[in-house]
């Protein structure tokens, strides 16, 4: 697992978009949609005998501190929106993490909202850190390995962003940071059982030609 408190990013397959026309919002330049979902497991990595997935639990947001959140584009630094100047809000609800963004006061962020009206960028990712999960292993009888995460407490929230394609750098380094332990001990623990294994067959194999010699 990471050391608590180091940030971490996830690109979501999550919907981000304008509202429709003729809504009141439409004439702000508001984006909205859900920086995360509670209660779906996503996967972070899978090969063909091990998969690492997470899941955000439904009150992981419950004391979470989102006292000045930035909204970028691609976590590259330049700021569309914040809370602090009450252009971005961000609500947990029963289906997820709500945002609405306000892309109207400047000019790169309304270059933005047209990207996004147009369908140019249409994703969501989020930066936060984590000071609260559990993690669940289950084994299916062909030897398949599921590691389950659950993000039960997210101590601050630093900023939500479009992404015109998941899995960014941030993104990559982040998830990589936290499944390569797991990949690492999950690896060696297979070793030691294939390695127990045909030690165990060595010595059946053994033991039936010494059985056989005290035959002859």
């Amino acid at each position: 697992m990471p050391v608590k408190n180091d940030r971490e990013y996830r690109d979501l397959m999550l919907e981000i978009r304008t509202p429709e026309e003729g809504e009141p919002e439409q004439r702000e330049m508001i984006v909205e949609g859900y920086a995360s979902t509670f209660n779906e497991p996503y996967t972070l990595y899978e090969d063909k005998d091990f998969r690492f997935q997470e899941v955000v639990d439904q009150n992981a947001f419950a004391n979470t501190d989102m006292s000045d959140v930035i909204m970028q584009y691609n976590h590259e630094g330049r700021v569309f929106a914040r809370t602090s100047n009450n252009t971005l809000s961000i609500t947990p609800d029963d289906q997820g993490l709500f945002i609405s963004a306000n892309l109207g006061g400047t000019e790169a962020g309304r270059n933005l909202y047209e990207e996004i009206r147009g369908g140019y960028t249409n994703k969501m990712s989020f930066g936060f850190t984590v000071d609260g999960d559990e993690e669940v292993r289950t084994s299916e009888p062909d030897g398949f390995i599921t590691i389950t995460r659950r993000i039960t407490s997210v101590q601050k929230l630093y900023d939500v962003s479009a992404v015109s394609i998941p899995a960014n750098d941030a993104t990559s380094i982040s998830v990589r940071t936290l499944t390569d332990g797991v990949i690492e001990k999950v690896k060696a623990e297979r070793l030691e059982k294939e390695q127990l294994e045909l030690r165990r067959r060595k010595m059946e194999l053994q033991i039936r030609l010494l059985g056989g010699h005290a035959n002859d």
